[in-house]
């Protein structure tokens, strides 16, 4: 996460500046559009800034001082300033209003692409071993499901392996339910799936969020346990 761009980006929205473009990971995408929707909430936010309008309103105003071609003074009738500042009138308004969105889609998009392929190992900096379930109930192509207060994943055993993954959808954070006939992990908030190991099999978002997380996991003394930081107190 970029902790410096996104500061400075929150201070230039928040002081009516022009908020400087950078490299921002999901994480400070999700920050970002907080501070951009927290700052549309002020009364006018949703008006362009007046230095933008005087300048925009300046450089139309010499498009309608200027001449009319010999060609449009030749056709009679035909009430030329008045369509012109119609037309410019609209486009004032347009421009305005494409320039506000500009800024926002490009600071929050403008980054590099979620690396769904890539392999994130959650290691908690307080962690114990926790028990999810007993190896003989997780048999070979088993499923599982786990909650533990802190953490919340899935269990599977394939090709005599374990693997663990984080039960949290990485769009928004809605928990995903296993599909077990389909062999994956749906969101029930959005049409987004994922495979057991956790890489992203399907979206319809603007993003392609990225893979689920991985647990580690381990096997002792027929037990099998998730890493994971300690539980809420009872």
């Amino acid at each position: 996460m970029s902790a410096r761009g996104t500061r400075r980006f929150i201070a230039d929205l928040l002081h009516g500046r022009r908020p400087r473009p950078f490299s921002a990971d999901d994480a400070d995408a999700a920050q970002l559009r907080a501070a951009i929707t927290l700052r549309s909430a002020r009364p006018g936010s949703a008006a362009p800034r007046t230095e933008f309008v005087t300048d925009l309103h300046q450089r139309l105003a010499a498009e309608l001082t200027a001449e009319p071609t010999a060609a449009a003074q030749a056709r009679p009738g035909r009430p030329v300033h008045s369509s012109r500042r119609r037309l410019v009138q609209a486009t004032s308004i347009a421009a305005a209003a494409a320039a506000v969105g500009a800024v926002v889609d490009h600071a929050v998009t403008n980054r590099v692409p979620a690396e769904s392929g890539r392999d994130q190992t959650l290691n908690p900096t307080t962690g114990q071993w926790r028990t999810v379930s007993a190896s003989a109930d997780l048999t070979e192509g088993a499923v599982q499901a786990f909650d533990l207060g802190s953490v919340i994943g899935f269990v599977a055993r394939t090709g005599g392996q374990l693997r663990a993954v984080s039960g949290v959808c990485t769009h928004l954070g809605c928990r995903l339910a296993l599909d077990a006939p389909a062999s994956r992990l749906d969101c029930p908030c959005h049409r987004t799936s994922f495979a057991l190991n956790g890489q992203l099999l399907t979206h319809q978002l603007p993003v392609a969020p990225p893979a689920l997380p991985h647990l580690q996991v381990r096997e002792a003394h027929g037990a099998v346990q998730i890493y994971a930081p300690p539980g809420p107190a009872g």
